[in-house]
C-alpha cells in the first residue's frame, strides 16, 4: 500500500499514471583483459523495471530520471525507510502481439497484425501493452524517516529487492540532490538570479521532467571544478568550445579571483569570450602570434561559429579590445638563458650516455655536486635562469672534472664541459634583447601578467611548436613558483583545447613528448598548489591516458566511435549502458559526471548546457 503523504513529498506518479515494479535484477558481467574494456566498470548491477501502460507515460519518462527502489538493508535506528537509488539508461514500449510475432510468419497475417496494434497504443490497456525500463544504481540510497522533512542521501552499494515497487524521485528532490549543498556554499539567492550570465551561475537545465515544461537548474563548485581538473569530451560539431567558453565565462563572473590562461591553437576565443575581454572589470589580454594593427585584422584571423562569420558586429568589440590595449603577441626570444634544471637534464642526457665508462661518470658527479652545492648556497631553484657568475663558476669546475677523469676530448662530455663559457655572450644578448624589446610579450612577462590584475589570458597561437613550447615553459614555471613559495591562491586554471595537440599519448617525440609530459606533471602536481588543468577534445584514442586519470570532473557530448566511450568508461567509472545514451544526445546535450564539483559525487547527470551564443548576441547587440 502506497504512503500517499511520502509520494508527495519525494516521488511522482505523473499523476496516478506511473506503476512499475522491478522485475530482475543481474549481475554485471566483469570479464578479464580486454572484456573488461566494453563492459563498464562502474555499475554492480543492470536493473530492468516493469511498468503498467499509460499512452501519456512515453512522453513523460526520460533517460536520466532516478528511480528508488526498497533494498535489503534494514532500517535505522530512527525508523528511516531506506531506498537504492538507481538512474534511468532506457525506456521502451512493448505490446504483446507484436512481440509474439514470428518473422516465419505468413506475411500477410503479419502486416495484418501489425496494422491492427496501431490503433492500441492509443489506449490505456496495460492488459495488451507494458514499458519496460532499464536502470543503473548510482550506488547511493536514500533513506526516508517518518518524522523529518528532509531525507537523507548516503553513499554506497545496497541491493534492490526484486518485485518492490518503483518510485520515480520527483523536481524538488532532484533539486535538492544536485544543488542543495552548492548552493549553501555559493550562496546563492534563487530569487534574484536572472536569466543572463553574470546573474546566474547556472551552467544549464537537467534533462529531466522537459515534457512538463520543468527547468531544474545546475549549478557547480567552481573552485573544485577548477582545482582538481575537468575534461570536454565531444566529437567535431558536439558544442564543445560553446560550453568552454560558457563555462569559463561562469567562472570569471561568479568566483571573486580565479585566473584563466587559455592555450587557443584554434584561435575561436578572441570572439567567443569577446564579452569577457571587453568587460572593464575583468582586466584581460588576447596575446596572438603576431602583431595586429587593426580590428580588421583581428577580425579576419580568429575563427567565428558559422553564423557570426561574416557578421560585422563583431569588428567594433575588437576596436575595443585594441583601444583599450588589450591585444598583444608573442615575441619568441632569440637567446634563451638556460634554467639550473636546464643543466641538471643535460649532464642527466650524459650520464646516460656514459653508463659504460666508470670514470666519465665520476667527472659528472663532481659536476653535478657542484651544481646543487651552488643552488643550495644561494638559494637557487630549477626554474631560476642561470647568470654570468655561475656560469663562471660551473666552467671552472667542469673543466677541471673532464681533465681529472682522463674524459676523451672527442666525447660529447668533454665538449659540453668545456664549452659553458659561450653562455656568457648568450647572457649579454638576452639582456640586451630584453632591453630592445618593444610591444611584445615573453614568457616572463606573461608570467607577470597572471601574477599581476588580470584574470583571462588567451593565448591565441596556431602554430603548433610555438604553442607547445609555450606550455611547457609557462607551466613548469608557474608550478615551480608555487612549490618555492607555499602558494595555493589565487586558483589559476589551464585550458587546453584541442588537447590532442598538448598531451598526446607517450608514443610521440620531441616537442610533442615533453609538452605532454610537462602537462601530465601539471595535473598531477598543480592541485596541491592552487593550479587546475581543463582537457578539451574530440580524439580521446590520442591522448596521454596518464593525465586522463588526473581530471576528477568529465563533460562527455555525443562520442561515436565505440573504442572512446570504452575509455570513458573503464578510465572515468561510467557505466555503459549511461554512455550510451550520448549517442542521441544533440548539440549542447551533455553528460556530466564529478568525484567533487556537483552536489552528488560520481553520480551521471543529463544536461543542457546554455548556449553560449546567447550571451554573445545580447553583447553584439548592444555595441
Amino acid at each position: 500500500m502506497k504512503r500517499q503523504g511520502e509520494d508527495e513529498r519525494f516521488f511522482t506518479d505523473f499523476g496516478g499514471r506511473f506503476h512499475g515494479r522491478l522485475s530482475a535484477v543481474v549481475p554485471a558481467r566483469r570479464g578479464l583483459g580486454e572484456a573488461t574494456q566494453t563492459t563498464g566498470t562502474a555499475a554492480q548491477c543492470r536493473c530492468l523495471i516493469k511498468v503498467e501502460y499509460h499512452p501519456d507515460l512515453m512522453g513523460l519518462l526520460e533517460e536520466g530520471m532516478l528511480v528508488a527502489v526498497k533494498n535489503f538493508k534494514p532500517r535505522t535506528r530512527e525508523g528511516g525507510e531506506r531506498y537504492t537509488l538507481m538512474e534511468v539508461s532506457r525506456v521502451w514500449p512493448i505490446h504483446y502481439g507484436l512481440s509474439g510475432l514470428s518473422d516465419q510468419s505468413y506475411y500477410p497475417m503479419q502486416f495484418e497484425i501489425i496494422q491492427q496494434s496501431e490503433s492500441d497504443w492509443r489506449r490505456e490497456d496495460s492488459s495488451v501493452m507494458m514499458i519496460e525500463m532499464t536502470a543503473v544504481p548510482i550506488n547511493y540510497d536514500l533513506i526516508i524517516y517518518p518524522d523529518r522533512e528532509e531525507p537523507e542521501f548516503k553513499k554506497g552499494f545496497s541491493y534492490p529487492i526484486p518485485a518492490s515497487e518503483a518510485h520515480i524521485l520527483n523536481e524538488r528532490m532532484i533539486h535538492l540532490m544536485y544543488n542543495k549543498s552548492i548552493i549553501e556554499k555559493l550562496g546563492i539567492r534563487m530569487k534574484e538570479l536572472t536569466e543572463e550570465a553574470r546573474g546566474n551561475p547556472r551552467l544549464g537545465v537537467i534533462k529531466m521532467f522537459e515534457a512538463e515544461e520543468s527547468r531544474i537548474p545546475l549549478f557547480i563548485d567552481f573552485e573544485n571544478l577548477v582545482r582538481y581538473h575537468f575534461g570536454v569530451f565531444a566529437f567535431t560539431g558536439g558544442g564543445k568550445s560553446n560550453l568552454l567558453s560558457n563555462i569559463l565565462r561562469r567562472i570569471l563572473y561568479h568566483t571573486p579571483d580565479i585566473k584563466v590562461v587559455l592555450f587557443d591553437i584554434s584561435c575561436e576565443y578572441p570572439f567567443l569570450l569577446l564579452d569577457i575581454l571587453t568587460d572593464p572589470s575583468i582586466p584581460s589580454k588576447v596575446i596572438l602570434e603576431n602583431r595586429v594593427e587593426s580590428a580588421e585584422q583581428l577580425f579576419n584571423t580568429t575563427v567565428k561559429p558559422r553564423r557570426y562569420e561574416d557578421d560585422r558586429r563583431a569588428l567594433r568589440g575588437y576596436e575595443l579590445l585594441l583601444e583599450e590595449g588589450r591585444v598583444g603577441f608573442y615575441t619568441k626570444p632569440r637567446y634563451v638563458v638556460p634554467t639550473y634544471g636546464d643543466f641538471l637534464s643535460q649532464l642527466k642526457a650524459q650520464r646516460g650516455q656514459s653508463s659504460d665508462r666508470p670514470h666519465y661518470l665520476d667527472a659528472i658527479n663532481v659536476i653535478e655536486r657542484a651544481i646543487l652545492g651552488y643552488m643550495e648556497e644561494h638559494g637557487l631553484t630549477e626554474d631560476m635562469r642561470v647568470d654570468e657568475a655561475f656560469v663562471r663558476y660551473i666552467d671552472g669546475v667542469a673543466t677541471e672534472a673532464v681533465n681529472q677523469f682522463r674524459v676523451s676530448e672527442k666525447s660529447g662530455l668533454y665538449s659540453w664541459a668545456t664549452t659553458r663559457s659561450s653562455l656568457l655572450e648568450v647572457i649579454k644578448m638576452s639582456r640586451k634583447e630584453k632591453a630592445e624589446r618593444r610591444g611584445g610579450y615573453s614568457v616572463e612577462q606573461i608570467l607577470d601578467l597572471l601574477e599581476g590584475e588580470e584574470r583571462l589570458i588567451c593565448i591565441s597561437i596556431a602554430d603548433s611548436v610555438t604553442i607547445k613550447e609555450l606550455v611547457i615553459q609557462l607551466t613548469r614555471a608557474m608550478l615551480a613558483r608555487r612549490k618555492r613559495r607555499f602558494q595555493v591562491k589565487p586558483y589559476i586554471l589551464f585550458v587546453f583545447d584541442e588537447a590532442q595537440e598538448f598531451i598526446p599519448d607517450m608514443q610521440s617525440s620531441g616537442v610533442d613528448r615533453r609538452c605532454s609530459k610537462q602537462v601530465e606533471t601539471l595535473l598531477r602536481q598543480g592541485r596541491k598548489y592552487g593550479l587546475g588543468g581543463c582537457v578539451a577534445t574530440q580524439r580521446l584514442a590520442y591522448l596521454n591516458t596518464n593525465a586522463l586519470q588526473q581530471l576528477h570532473t568529465y563533460f562527455i557530448g555525443t562520442l561515436p566511435r565505440p573504442y572512446d566511450r570504452s575509455l570513458i568508461s573503464s578510465t572515468f567509472m561510467i557505466d555503459e549502458g549511461i554512455l550510451e545514451r550520448t549517442l542521441e544526445f544533440a548539440p549542447g546535450e551533455w553528460l556530466l559526471s564529478s568525484f567533487i564539483a556537483t552536489g552528488m559525487e560520481n553520480v551521471p547527470i543529463f544536461l543542457r548546457a546554455d548556449n553560449a551564443e546567447d550571451e554573445l548576441e545580447a553583447f553584439l547587440s548592444r555595441l
